[in-house]
């Protein structure tokens, strides 16, 4: 069996299991699309999104490129985060990173990859400002570690900053960001306590009127 195949027989069993358990399931997935969460995440595929938070297939809107960026200049990230919250109406999104992430140790060393340098760059310059703090730290992987924590607070704040999401609080419309990171060596999702939930949050410089005031 090719490689493909392969999947196709992954497939085939997985929607059978599903049918099994819950006959009408994918009749009701096919008539409505209504998640309550928008994750955006890592594209690294040890980085499942459904399975982490345990959630079916139509519960949770995905996003994810190299080491979770929301960048204002991205737009099919803000194409993202628009729909989700003006169609779809989520309530909530979990900006996820994760320890380990492969694009955030890139941005800590000096060697060319490509495109991916212009990406990370945002990070490369997080990595800079927190220099100091970071040397404090008893090695390499703690260093990673961290600089993934904190990377997950800046797309927090990037999100926040959006004026999809600063509208959707002018309207009155519950909308909360939270930071959000997932642990490769024990599968444990964990809350960065960083929560962004209505424009008193955000700093003043970043607070924008709403449209005709």
């Amino acid at each position: 069996m090719d490689d493909l195949e392969q999947l196709f027989d992954n497939n085939r069993r997985w929607a059978e299991r599903i049918s099994e358990a819950d006959p009408g399931f994918f009749e009701k997935l096919a008539g409505q699309q209504a998640p309550k969460y928008l994750w955006i995440g890592c594209s690294d595929a040890r980085v499942p999104a459904n399975e982490i938070v345990g959630l079916l297939p139509g519960e949770l809107f995905v996003h994810r490129n190299v080491a979770n960026v929301v960048l204002h200049t991205d737009l099919n990230c803000l194409s993202v985060i628009q729909y989700a919250v003006e169609v779809l109406k989520v309530r909530h999104i979990l900006v996820t990173g994760h320890y380990g992430c492969g694009g955030v140790r890139a941005s800590m060393q000096d060697a060319q990859l490509g495109l991916i340098d212009g990406w990370i760059r945002s990070i490369r310059d997080l990595y800079y400002e927190y220099r100091d703090h970071l040397k404090r730290l008893e090695n390499e992987e703690a260093r990673l570690d961290r600089l993934c924590e904190l990377n997950v607070i800046q797309q927090v704040a990037n999100v926040s900053h959006t004026t999809i999401v600063q509208n959707a609080w002018h309207r009155g419309q519950p909308l909360a960001v939270h930071g959000c990171i997932y642990g490769l060596k024990d599968g444990r999702w964990k809350n960065l306590n960083v929560t962004v939930s209505g424009l008193e949050q955000i700093p003043a410089q970043y607070r924008l009127r709403p449209p005709g005031c």
